[in-house]
Formats: C-alpha cells, sequence, structure tokens
C-alpha cells in the first residue's frame, strides 16, 4: 500500500471557521464609512451613520439565519466604540484605531503562542473538532499547527504595514478602502495557503488533523 498524504475530501480550514463569510462581513462596515465620508462631503458623522447601520443590518440578517446574538452584539459594539471615538476626537482615520489595535495585539498573540508551543491556529481548529488538548500530543500536528500559524500572524503584519502609515498621515478615506482589500481577500488567501502548510508539514500517512497520532514522542518545532 502507498502512503498518501492527508486529504479529508472538501474539508479545510474555511470549511471549518467560516473565515471567509466572516471577512466579508467584517469589510462592509469599513465600506459604507468611506462610501457615506465620501458622499457626505468627507464628514464623520454620514461615515459613522452608514456604519453602525450596515453591521446593524447585517447583525439582523445573521440573526435571523440562526447566527448567536452574542457574537453578532460583539460585532456591533465594536462598530459603535469605533464611531464614537471618531466622532469625539473628530478625525475621521480614528474610525479605525481599534482595527489597527486588534490587529497589532493579534500579531503579537499568535508569535507568542506559537513560541510557547500553543499555536493558535492548533487551539482554534482544536476546539471546532472537540479535541480539546490532545492534537498537542500529536508531535506532527504541533509542528504543522505552528508552522501554519507563522501565515497568520503574516496577514495582521502585512495590514500593518499598509495601515499604520495611512493612519498616521490621516487617509481616512485610503484606511477605508485598503481595509476592504485587506480584509476579506487576505482572510481567504490566508485560509488557503495555512491549509496547505498544514498539509504539507504533514508526513506520509498521517491520518489527518481529526485524528492525532498520541505516540507521546516529541519532535523540535
Amino acid at each position: 500500500m502507498t502512503a498518501t498524504r492527508p486529504d479529508p475530501a472538501g474539508e479545510s480550514f474555511a470549511d471549518l471557521l467560516g473565515g471567509r463569510r466572516a471577512a466579508i462581513d467584517a469589510t462592509l462596515g469599513p465600506l459604507a464609512f468611506g462610501v457615506a465620508f465620501v458622499a457626505g462631503g468627507e464628514s464623520i458623522e454620514w461615515g459613522v451613520g452608514a456604519a453602525v447601520a450596515v453591521t446593524a443590518l447585517i447583525g439582523v440578517w445573521r440573526v435571523l439565519r440562526g447566527d448567536k446574538l452574542r457574537a453578532v452584539l460583539v460585532g456591533l459594539l465594536g462598530v459603535v466604540v469605533a464611531a464614537l471615538i471618531a466622532l469625539h476626537t473628530n478625525r475621521p482615520e480614528d474610525f479605525f484605531f481599534i482595527r489597527i489595535a486588534t490587529n497589532a495585539a493579534s500579531a503579537l498573540a499568535w508569535a507568542v503562542s506559537i513560541v510557547l508551543r500553543w499555536p493558535l491556529l492548533g487551539v482554534v481548529v482544536g476546539t471546532a473538532l472537540g479535541q480539546r488538548g490532545s492534537w498537542r500530543r500529536d508531535p506532527a500536528l504541533l509542528r504543522a499547527y505552528s508552522r501554519a500559524s507563522w501565515i497568520w500572524v503574516l496577514q495582521y503584519v502585512l495590514r500593518l504595514a499598509v495601515w499604520l502609515p495611512l493612519y498616521w498621515t490621516g487617509q481616512a478615506k485610503a484606511l477605508a478602502f485598503s481595509t476592504v482589500a485587506l480584509t476579506w481577500p487576505v482572510v481567504a488567501a490566508c485560509l488557503a495557503v495555512s491549509w496547505y502548510v498544514m498539509r504539507r508539514s504533514l508526513p506520509d500517512g498521517h491520518p489527518g488533523l481529526r485524528h492525532p497520532r498520541l505516540d507521546g514522542t516529541r519532535v523540535k518545532v
């Protein structure tokens, strides 16, 4: 029998995590802000009003489709807080301050998790699969999750490399439209590339991420 690489038919990180759908939803608020900000003669009030309204409508639609109310409210709260910050400072670029800060925090958290041998990709996928921490006892899976997690670190660093200069120079319109370009397309690419890295990192014959090998051996990550 010839050993083959694991290939769960039709399954990927996008299937497990629903990342693309969430990322598309996350772009609509900033897009609404940018369009309304420009259409309203660079009015912060128009921009934040449109962003909150669009996010609220998406939230209602998600709840009606059966999504958890808590997750919807957290998303809406983030947009409302971002809107209040921009209105308080009267700086439209401050609408994106929370988004920039969360990306910086995420980059740091993912990098630290890899160093601590608790790669967050493994934590998230393992939780989704109901494995708790059993995947960590599989040296091959631990190594693969660690390698694939670096792709997620890179996506946050990429956004920060674009957004920070725009934020410092007060380019609110560019921030709005670059957010669209750097959210769902980047998330889709990140899901695909990290899935590829994950699969290539597992040895031939490994049963896949749903079936950790608990042989108790360790490998260097």
